[in-house]
């Protein structure tokens, strides 16, 4: 099997050491060397795209209730750190616009993830794509989704912009499977990895990207197969098992 490089992303920033989906996350991930950042996206009571990802604000503010039933001003009041740790009190839910701003300027793959697979929003997918276009990123972005119905109506920017079928499903055609649904990559839970996945998915011109990798192991067999990428909470260790591999490999 040919050697590839498979490229670290981080899984909502450095999501180990700041909390996720925040520019503390985000720039750490960055310093830290990560080749590529990973973020979810939802809309607000006003229509703005805002990086979020469970569909309540419990978890990882100091709110509650839907993402869908407030307004980007109101999100904004929210701490979005301090669920992590005390000293990230002043952490805010961050605009997707504001994120592209940030980003554009670095030599960073993006992998957005749509969040609407549980509330399928209404034109998020339209909304995401134009202002990556506006940004002029989209030849380095990846729009993803675990919505079959979003990937159907992604399929009109397949031309633009990289489309990837998220699933931790088990499916012996799973690559065909994606593919009729107009999918250009493949996203898939680290357990779905295998010889003969992967050598489907590159047979079909289809990179394929594995998460949330975390464990020594699922990374040494994601690098073995040549996965086009990891998904992880901790790029610093995925770099450097990652120099560990291709070193056993040359010996």
């Amino acid at each position: 099997m040919k050697l590839l490089t498979t490229k670290i992303i981080a899984h909502r920033g450095a999501s180990k050491l700041a909390p996720e989906n925040t520019m503390y996350a985000f720039e750490l991930a960055y310093n830290l060397g990560a080749e590529g950042l990973e973020t979810d996206v939802q809309l607000t009571k006003d229509h703005i795209p805002v990086l979020i990802h469970d569909e309540t604000l419990k978890r990882t503010t100091s709110g509650s209730g839907y993402v869908k039933d407030f307004t980007y001003e109101q999100l904004q009041r929210l701490d979005a750190g301090s669920w992590f740790a005390p000293e990230f009190r002043d952490a805010k839910i961050i605009s997707l616009e504001d994120f592209l701003t940030w980003v554009k300027p670095k030599d960073l793959y993006l992998n957005i993830e749509l969040k609407n697979n549980k509330i399928d929003y209404n034109n998020l997918e339209s909304m995401v794509y134009d202002m990556l276009k506006s940004h002029r990123l989209l030849e380095r972005t990846t729009l993803s989704t675990f919505n079959p119905n979003s990937v159907e109506r992604l399929v009109k920017y397949k031309d633009d912009i990289e489309i990837a079928y998220l699933t931790s499903k088990r499916n012996p055609n799973l690559v065909e499977h994606a593919r009729r649904l107009g999918a250009s990559a493949l996203h898939i839970k680290y357990r779905l990895v295998s010889e003969q996945l992967i050598r489907q998915s590159h047979d079909a011109n289809m990179p394929v990207r594995v998460y949330t990798v975390n464990k020594y192991k699922h990374m040494m067999n994601c690098y073995e197969h040549g996965c086009d990428g990891i998904f992880t909470d901790v790029p610093y260790k995925a770099l450097t098992f990652r120099k560990v591999f291709q070193f056993k490999k040359q010996l």
